[in-house]
């Protein structure tokens, strides 16, 4: 099934169980919701589940808040993780911290949902990714949905949780299409080895994990070695030993985000590789990221500001050469 399929399936499902799960956003109901993840909801659930709201991120996020300390299951989307700044007080100072500052009296489980990265000329307001900013925010749970069949599970057991969840979808990853299995028990906090290889580990998530896998044979073919490509799937906490074991056997790292490169994520994955694993590896990390320039809307420009399968193949190449492979 399609990606947003999967993730509407997920919903559907976890909402026939359970009458204390509400939806919220905006357009997501007699719409569907701006890429139709919520479609045929509204009329399976009606309007008091399935609630459209006003054009107000931070009053939805609050609402949403409130919603889950009283008993509810809130799930909610917003139209782009640009449109989350508008929430950050409510994500950073309540979403993330009432657990903790009430000795655990307070519960909140609820998953907000938004669809994040460059898309195709959506312009500098419409086409950012936030993970690394969302991740460092202790308190907060947070995966990147690369796949339909992991889309499917951990988005069920994000609704499940008992504490609040940032749930981060791709925009050009919406129709992307794959088997789901929907009998396997799919841990959503475990790294997904989507390739076993011996020479370099690379590490991806989200749309750039599509990107690289494209390319690799190629970039296989040209070094004359193999390459292990893990899709990290949650961001906060990480999957640390999974990483160790693929960078324990091949001595070489490369991760790849589409995010700019002053501050990424990467780079936290890259600190920890130095920290923990310094004698195991063979070269120096290789960390390919967007230009720390706003994301321009004339379509050459905006793919000249991030990662593209074709400079992903050629940076890897270099790097590769130069390591001694």
């Amino acid at each position: 099934m399609l990606y947003r399929e999967a993730i509407n399936l997920a919903i559907n499902e976890k909402m026939s169980e359970d009458t204390d799960i509400i939806l919220l956003g905006e357009d997501i109901g007699e719409v569907g919701g701006t890429f139709r993840v919520t479609e045929g909801l509204l009329e399976k659930y009606g309007n008091k589940r399935v609630i459209d709201t006003p054009i107000a991120e931070l009053s939805i996020v609050g609402n949403a808040i409130g919603m889950a300390i009283a008993g509810l299951r809130p799930v909610v989307e917003l139209m782009t993780a640009n449109f989350a700044l508008l929430a950050f007080d409510q994500i950073v100072n309540h979403m993330s911290k009432l657990h903790y500052m009430s000795a655990g009296k307070i519960q909140l489980p609820m998953v907000l949902r938004m669809p994040q990265g460059v898309s195709k000329q959506l312009g500098a307001q419409h086409s950012e990714n936030y993970e690394h900013m969302l991740s460092s925010i202790p308190g907060l749970f947070v995966f990147a949905v690369s796949s339909p069949n992991y889309a499917y599970h951990a988005l069920k057991k994000s609704i499940e949780m008992d504490d609040p969840v940032i749930f981060i979808e791709h925009e050009l990853l919406y129709n992307k299409k794959e088997e789901v299995d929907k009998n396997i028990d799919l841990d959503p906090f475990k790294a997904r080895v989507v390739k076993e290889g011996k020479h370099i580990t690379i590490i991806s998530y989200l749309k750039m994990l599509d990107d690289t896998a494209s390319v690799l044979d190629e970039i296989e073919k040209e070094l004359g070695c193999s390459c292990e490509l893990i899709d990290l799937c949650s961001l906060n906490p990480v999957d640390f030993k999974s990483l160790e074991l693929s960078i324990k056997k091949t001595g070489r790292l490369v991760i790849i985000e589409e995010g700019h490169k002053m501050g990424s994520f990467g780079a936290q994955i890259i600190a920890w590789a130095v920290e923990e694993l310094f004698y195991f590896l063979d070269a120096a990390p290789l960390r390919l990221c967007g230009k720390n320039v706003p994301i321009a809307y004339n379509r050459k420009l905006e793919l000249a500001s991030i990662p593209t399968p074709k400079s992903i193949k050629q940076d890897i190449i270099n790097w590769g050469r130069k390591s001694g492979l």
